[in-house]
């Protein structure tokens, strides 16, 4: 290998910090064995009657039919020079002539830096999906089939969200695979799986486990990763996982490891979500996805008995509505969202994919829980990839500096002085936090000094006065808590705020 190639590794590790302490790691007990009675008429179980038959006895004709549609990708990237000081020794030292030497023969100049990872061909005539990551950034792609022909790639479209790329070589009646569905059966928690790919560069391997979970998240809005312990290793990424069928049902992408390398906790993204953003990127050269123009969050327990209406902790609660579709459908912070187009709403991810798999520029029904009572509203989707974060000035509110201490927390009227040292615009209305008692409630819902609350249940809130009269009329209701909209930085959030004690 040239010393000046710089292989990169174009696998990612997620941080395993912390995660022994949440999951409570600790030693492995063997299960204690069951206690059968026999009776002297039972028969003895044969090897027959054992679930054997669904294990398989070897992988081998299942890596033979795939493995010709499976590729190592690897990438070329200029890299620049530094252009910063290279080698700081102090003047006079026995190695300051030699830094001066390595420089000047120009190992500090540009140089190639080269990445490798893997893919698999989807059609006969030569789209091929792998990771962003692996091809991001690269001036140059390569190709390399199972045959050991090599065959130069270009982009076709790439979508960062969900860590996909598309590429196109130039071919006829290339061998290719097949997606399957990852939420049907061959996918299921314990299902068998075989992945394929270039292991630390090693070139074409093959290593087999099962499903361990679904459905886990990373830190995409889009996440949906098939859980696997299938050796997956850096090099991997871009992969195929598959069923037992030979259809693909995930995109290696990431592992959990403390070292870099396989401990059996690797993830693959799902078909279910693959298949959606390749389709866009083969029509389109982009993704373009349904935006609704909302911001949310998860309903949670302690919210129910704040918000009339709701019989359980589901649906999303619209914090802000800024300019947009939902605005101009008439939706209004304090909804909660229920339903959308026919399908109804778990929590706020649900909804976000939900949305964004909606079609650009369609009319969708959606249904909102508002003052206990449900409205229909039909949005017309924009486009997500367009959309521009806007945050709507607030009503104007004005004031003396009135102040008071309630559930823990010392409110203050707005003034110009707080205005500016909160950095809040002019017409900026609301109750600043101006400190906040540890041992109460409201701290450990997380209210800090410096927040703004703007509205007090889903009533907007100037005064102390219009506080105050908040919380008589929750109390008058019979509720247990009330609900607060808080304003950090401008970014919004519910909070339930309980009403145990009389102030």
């Amino acid at each position: 290998m040239n010393a000046k190639t710089n292989f990169k590794s174009p696998f990612r590790a997620v941080s395993v910090l912390a995660l022994g302490a949440a999951l409570g790691l600790g030693q492995v007990a063997p299960l204690a064995a069951q206690d059968t009675a026999v009776t002297p008429e039972a028969e003895p179980r044969t090897t027959a009657d054992a679930p054997d038959a669904t294990r398989p006895l070897t992988f081998a004709d299942l890596a033979e039919q795939v493995s010709p549609a499976v590729v190592n990708i690897t990438t070329s990237t200029m890299v620049s020079a530094p252009t910063g000081p290279q080698g700081m020794v102090p003047e006079g030292s026995p190695f300051e002539e030699f830094f001066r030497d390595f420089q000047e023969r120009g190992d500090s100049a540009p140089r190639r830096s080269s990445a490798l990872g893997s893919g698999f061909v989807i059609s006969a005539d030569g789209y091929v999906v792998t990771n962003n990551h692996v091809i991001e950034g690269a001036d140059e792609i390569n190709i390399e089939f199972f045959s050991g022909k090599v065959l130069e790639a270009e982009v076709v479209g790439t979508d960062a969200s969900t860590d996909i790329a598309l590429l196109k070589v130039e071919g006829d009646e290339l061998p290719y695979v097949e997606f399957g569905d990852s939420t049907a059966e061959g996918a299921r928690v314990g299902d068998w799986v075989m992945a394929m790919g270039n292991p630390l560069g090693q070139g074409f391997s093959v290593s087999a486990g099962i499903v361990s979970a679904r459905g886990r998240a990373l830190s995409g809005t889009y996440d949906d990763y098939i859980q696997t312990d299938a050796a997956i290793n850096r090099g991997n990424s871009g992969g195929p996982l598959f069923n037992m069928s030979g259809e693909v049902i995930g995109v290696n992408t990431a592992i959990l490891s403390p070292n870099g390398g396989s401990i059996g906790i690797g993830f693959a993204m799902s078909s279910d979500v693959v298949t959606e953003v390749v389709d866009q990127l083969r029509e389109y050269g982009e993704t373009r996805r349904g935006w609704l123009g909302v911001r949310i969050q998860d309903v949670t327990p302690d919210m129910v008995e704040a918000i009339e209406g709701l019989e359980g902790a589901a649906g999303a609660l619209v914090t802000d509505v800024p300019e947009g579709p939902a605005m101009e459908a008439g939706m209004e912070a304090g909804d909660v969202i229920v339903n959308f187009d026919g399908k109804e709403v778990p929590d706020t991810r649900d909804l976000v994919r939900m949305v964004g798999r909606a079609p650009v520029g369609e009319a969708v029904p959606v249904t909102v829980l508002r003052n206990g009572e449900t409205v229909e509203l039909t949005v017309t989707l924009g486009r997500r990839e367009d959309a521009e974060a806007a945050v709507p000035a607030s009503a104007n509110g004005s004031g003396d500096a009135a102040e008071t201490e309630m559930f823990g927390l010392n409110l203050s009227e707005l003034t110009p002085e707080l205005r500016q040292q909160l950095e809040l615009a002019e017409d900026a209305e609301g109750l600043v936090v101006t400190d906040v008692d540890p041992a109460s409630d409201a701290a450990e819902k997380g209210i800090a000094a410096g927040d703004v609350i703007t509205e007090a249940g889903q009533q907007p809130v100037a005064s102390i006065a219009d506080f105050e009269a908040r919380v008589e009329e929750a109390r008058e209701a019979g509720r247990k808590s009330l609900l607060l909209l808080v304003r950090r930085a401008g970014d919004p959030r519910f909070v339930a705020l309980g009403l145990g004690e009389t102030e």
